[in-house]
């Protein structure tokens, strides 16, 4: 059975990516790396709620703490520096491949995610598995919501936050 390490940004994204890659007989399991959380806060949320998803799923994890550096919204350097971590752990630890769980979502960079994960594969001589798993996103959010995880509503760094509705009005009042 193929070995396969997936990088999960969240436990939503990760419920359909990991039962999709299990489906498909592949030998799965975690990687959680992700130092452009910002703030702590929310890093520690996502955190805790990987957790639990994990221990509800069976699926084993590594959490690889770091020092919360980030960039500002540069997509480019954010991809590639979580990906290098997942190829270095995925190649020192015998896998035979890595993949994201930033695949299934509908609101990432999907062509520079194959873009990076290639080169990274070049680099540090461990195959990168691109799948286009848009297809699950509701899928997901379905299987997030049955667990009752926690869904953040940005992707992690400062520059994905949503800004404010105008005169502090909630998102409804915001489209009247």
């Amino acid at each position: 059975m193929t070995r396969l390490l997936l990088h999960t940004c969240c436990a939503p994204c990760t419920t359909y990516v990991y039962k999709w890659f299990k489906d498909s007989e592949f030998e799965v399991e975690g990687f959680f790396y992700n130092p452009n959380i910002q703030p702590a806060e929310e890093y520690q949320k996502r955190r805790r709620c990987m957790e639990y998803y994990s221990a509800l799923s069976g699926l084993i994890v590594t959490y690889i703490e770091n020092d919360r550096e980030h960039e500002p919204g540069n997509c480019y350097l954010c991809y590639e520096n979580r990906f290098r971590h997942a190829a270095q752990f995925a190649k020192s630890n015998r896998f035979d491949l890595f993949t994201t769980t930033l695949l299934v979502s509908p609101f990432q960079k999907h062509d520079l995610i194959r873009e990076i994960g290639k080169k990274i594969e070049r680099e540090e001589g461990i195959g990168f598995l691109y799948h286009d798993l848009r297809e699950g996103y509701y899928k997901g959010v379905e299987m997030a919501k049955r667990f009752n995880l926690y869904r953040q509503k940005y992707c992690g760094c400062f520059a994905s936050i949503p800004a404010p509705a105008p005169n502090g009005a909630g998102p409804a009042e915001a489209k009247k």
